[in-house]
Parts: structure tokens; sequence; C-alpha cells
């Protein structure tokens, strides 16, 4: 536990005296909790953070702001279908397309169908 507190006095602190977490340092703390018997409140009381701050930062983890380093002991869980079901193929039938549409608020731009993929996407971020 010394060596712990010793590392938290090298964290950079903000003027109001909170300490700024690096983002490297918030991904192996939340990648500490995945590893087998831990637990966010016991990883927070190691680092002397309350479970909430964790909490946000596995969050993060989860909407990929965060990449998580690899711990020993942090094991992915293999997924096993129990029943798998044949999925029933329906019929397909061409689609032919004469223009594309591109949807923001009220305005509506409409685009021929060979309009390039490229092109479509550089409107649609334009918007």
């Amino acid at each position: 536990m010394e060596a712990t507190n010793e590392f938290l006095t090298r964290i950079p602190r903000s003027s109001d005296g909170k300490r700024r977490w690096p983002l490297e340092l918030k991904a192996r703390i939340v990648a500490e909790t995945l590893i087998e018997g831990a637990t966010v409140n016991g990883v927070a009381k190691r680092y002397g953070l309350i479970p909430s701050s964790v909490s946000d930062w596995r969050r993060m983890a989860r909407t990929g702001k965060l990449v998580l380093p690899n711990l020993d002991g942090m094991d992915f869980v293999p997924v096993q279908i129990a029943n798998p079901k044949a999925l029933e193929v329906l019929p397909t039938r061409p689609i032919t397309l004469t223009s594309v549409e591109l949807l923001k608020g009220g305005v509506t731009i409409r685009l021929a169908a060979d309009t390039p993929a490229a092109r479509i996407a550089e409107i649609a971020a334009a918007l």
C-alpha cells in the first residue's frame, strides 16, 4: 500500500487540488477491475479514488474512449450459442435506386444513384 501512496503523490494536480489522471493510467486502472476477483470498490480504494470515478472510466472504455492494456489474469469469456437456429433465407429481388437522399433537420439533399460513396460521405460530413 505504501508503494501505491508514493506513486499517487506523483500524479499531477490541477489548481483546485484535484488529480489529473493520464489516459494511460485510467486505462490501466479500468483493466485492473476486469481481472477475475477484482472489484471496482477494491481497485478504487487502492488508488485513493471514489468508485464512481472508476465506473465513469469503465464507461469511457466501453464507448472506445479508453484503450485498455492486456494485464495478466484478464481474459475474455468464451461465448457459446446454446441452440443455434437456422436462418430463413428469403428470396431477393434486385433493388433499383434512382436517387439517394440525405436528410438533416429540415434540409433534404437528393443525389443521383450513381454518385460515388466518397462524395456522399463528404456531403454528409458537411451537413
